[in-house]
């Protein structure tokens, strides 16, 4: 199955073939004559047909960034590949070619229509986030399995399935299948689906399409609240306080304390273990709250800043633009005058004038650039006073509530301690219940064995949250520094450029004036 092409030998897709095609596409009017005397840019292209050209390998199309429509049909395509940087290609053709896989497709997420008919694929698979796809024509392949075209429902917009050709189409009751299941869908193998049969088909597969309405629904929620906690991680992180909900940094402390689940069985020990665990969480939730409005009001000031920035850079364009533009009507009208003149003596005035007028027109530019660069200098200073005074205030107020964390795993320990002392005289004088574990009762016979162990346990329980801390405050001041100093270069640069662009220009006009001096000459 797929299109024979004989004895044709297989042509590379090179950059001569595909140019040519787009030289032979371009229209023949007048706009198309300018284009080709200016020169074809192809990421300007829109839509290039390459069908019918013995084609194997689809290749040397990265430059069509703009394309939207693209026909590969006929030729001898085995599979579809390099078409990743076509991210604006809405219609695709490659039927009668000889692919046998769906893929290389992930990239085109505005695809509307797509044709892979007469080709020799067996599955469907790896169709990627079409929403936009209306057109899905797939007739004459290898497809057997109804349900593997199930997949498709989730293309929302999809009104026109062509599947026949394929051995699914020759099952009994295909087509009350595909009508039930796609309840959408207004043609079917180029055929309308009538109302009458669309209802036929729902009443007949009823039970089956509700029981996958429902699976869908569930998974649709189930991506949804996956979604939603990936978006309030991203959050929590941007905002440095990841991980700090619920009992996240109370059960890192105790993941690798090797005795804590010894201990918990001693009397005393579950309660205080409870308690400490709500009591992390309630400085926790401190830490997470704050954090979430620290990071709002850090957004807000670089939003501001963002927003003065522009208004500054706008603000200069536009005056900048009113003296180039006065300037450039001017010095026209003065290079008519030039070239008008014949009198070498008024010639040179005439150029010592223009000479003045380009240096006055460097400095107003000059004059301005400098003016903007020292205002963007101004807020970026203030804009870092502000940020670092909220990252200040933010880590003084972090480091507060980690001391607070401090002071409970410290009251903790010195209670588990007291409960671990009186625990080791009960079994020495043989006066612990009968209740008592062998692993707590074998760990107590050992003063030093317990009280290493807790040790060791109070010592890793600090060392966690001091990393945390760390953690917190260095990354916070870290985003701090890269921010402002990212500020900084990026008007450095502005401004370096924005200084090199005019002395090119003043350069070029004097370069002008300079020819007529040596015709004078």
């Amino acid at each position: 199955m797929g299109w024979q092409c004989g004895a044709a030998q297989p042509i590379l897709m090179d950059e001569e073939l595909v140019q040519k095609a787009v030289d032979e596409q371009t229209p023949r009017d007048q706009a198309g004559r300018i284009a080709r005397a200016e020169g074809i840019h192809l990421d300007e292209v829109l839509a290039i047909r390459l069908d019918f050209r013995h084609i194997l390998k689809i290749d040397n199309l990265w430059d069509f960034t703009s394309l939207t429509r693209l026909c590969l049909n006929n030729n001898l395509i085995e599979r579809i590949e390099g078409l990743d940087r076509l991210v604006n290609l809405t219609w695709l053709n490659l039927s009668f070619n000889r692919i046998e896989r769906i893929e290389g497709l992930e990239s085109l997420r505005k695809l509307e229509y797509l044709n892979l008919s007469n080709n020799r694929i067996s599955v469907i698979e790896n169709m990627g986030e079409f929403e936009n796809l209306t057109h899905f024509l797939i007739s004459n392949n290898l497809l057997e399995q109804l349900d593997n075209v199930l997949s498709l429902r989730k293309f929302k917009k999809l009104f026109n399935i062509n599947l026949s050709g394929n051995p699914l189409s020759k099952e009994d009751g295909y087509s009350y299948f595909i009508a039930a299941f796609f309840p959408n869908l207004t043609c079917l193998d180029f055929r309308l689906l009538s109302e009458e049969k669309k209802k036929e088909a729902s009443i007949k597969h009823y039970l089956a399409v509700e029981k996958m309405r429902q699976e869908e629904l569930q998974k649709q929620q189930a991506d949804d609240a996956e979604q939603s906690q990936k978006a309030e991680l991203q959050l929590h992180t941007d905002a440095f306080v990841e991980n700090l909900n619920g009992s996240n940094l109370f059960k890192s402390m105790f993941k690798d304390d090797p005795e804590a689940e010894t201990l918990r069985c001693v009397t005393g020990v579950a309660h205080l273990l409870q308690t400490f665990e709500h009591q992390m969480g309630e400085l926790c939730e401190q830490v997470l709250e704050i954090g979430l409005a620290e990071h709002k009001r850090r957004e807000a000031e670089v939003n501001s800043f963002l927003s003065g920035h522009t208004k500054m850079v706008t603000d200069y364009q536009k005056k900048a633009s009113q003296v180039l533009a006065e300037f450039q009507q001017q010095h026209q009208e003065r290079m008519v005058e030039l070239r008008q003149l014949s009198d070498p003596d008024k010639l040179q005035v005439k150029i010592g004038q223009c000479n003045d007028a380009i240096n006055q027109l460097s400095d107003s530019l000059m004059s301005l650039e400098l003016k903007l660069n020292s205002q963007l200098q101004d807020i970026i200073k203030e804009f870092d006073i502000n940020i670092s005074d909220m990252v200040g205030s933010f880590t003084e107020t972090v480091q507060g509530i980690f001391a607070q964390f401090r002071d409970l795993e410290d009251a903790y320990h010195q209670k588990v301690r007291d409960i671990a002392s009186a625990t080791l005289e009960k079994v020495a004088s043989d006066s612990v219940g009968e209740d008592m574990s062998g692993d707590v009762r074998w760990l107590f016979t050992d003063k030093n064995m317990v009280m290493d162990a807790l040790a060791t346990g109070h010592d890793n329980h600090l060392l966690k949250i001091s990393d945390r801390e760390a953690q917190c405050v260095t990354r916070v001041e870290a985003w701090k520094v890269s921010l402002v100093k990212g500020a900084q270069d990026k008007e450095r640069k502005r401004n370096q450029t924005c200084l090199s662009d005019t002395l090119k220009y003043i350069d070029h006009l004097h370069e002008q004036l300079e020819e007529f001096q040596w015709q004078d000459l």
